[in-house]
C-alpha cells in the first residue's frame, strides 16, 4: 500500500486517478487538479479569522465529455480497483476514513471491506444507472 499523501495514478501516459490521504495537510488553499480539468478539486486551508466575501460563480456554457467521480470516505474502509482501457488491473487502493479518490479515467470497481459511508461527487445530470453505468468484464 502506498504511503504517499497525494498520489497521481498514471498508466501508459493516461491519468486514471488521484488519491488524497486524510494525512495530507496544506498551509494554504491548494488545488490539486489540472487547471483545465473538467472536474476541479483541492484542499481549502485558511487561518482562523479568514473571511471570504460573499460571492457566486459566474455561469457560462461548459462542454464536458468525460465523467469524473470523487469519493470521500466518512467511515469504514473500501478498496478501489482501477483497470486500463484494455480491462487490465492497474492498481488496488485501500481507502480509510478521511481518504479520498478522484476517478478520472478508465474502469473502476469498489469492494466494501468495512461498513462504509462515502460522499460521492460527480458531474451531472445523472441519467439513471441503465444509461450512465456500463458493466465491464475485467481481467483480475
Amino acid at each position: 500500500m502506498s504511503t504517499k499523501k497525494h498520489e497521481l495514478i498514471i498508466y501508459k501516459k493516461k491519468h486514471y486517478a488521484e488519491v488524497i490521504r486524510a494525512s495530507l495537510t496544506k498551509k494554504e488553499t491548494t488545488f490539486l487538479s489540472p487547471e483545465k480539468s473538467s472536474f476541479q478539486f483541492g484542499i481549502l486551508a485558511h487561518k482562523k479569522g479568514f473571511k471570504e466575501p460573499a460571492h457566486y460563480h459566474r455561469p457560462f456554457k461548459r462542454t464536458i465529455d468525460d465523467l469524473q467521480q470523487m469519493f470521500v470516505v466518512q467511515k469504514g474502509k473500501i478498496r478501489v480497483d482501477l483497470f486500463s482501457d484494455s480491462k487490465k488491473l492497474i492498481r488496488k487502493i485501500i481507502l480509510k476514513k478521511g481518504d479520498a479518490i478522484v476517478l478520472i479515467h478508465g474502469i473502476h470497481a469498489i469492494t466494501v471491506l468495512e461498513d462504509m459511508q462515502c460522499i460521492s461527487v460527480k458531474q451531472g445530470p445523472f441519467l439513471g444507472a441503465d444509461f450512465d453505468k456500463v458493466n465491464v468484464k475485467v481481467k483480475t
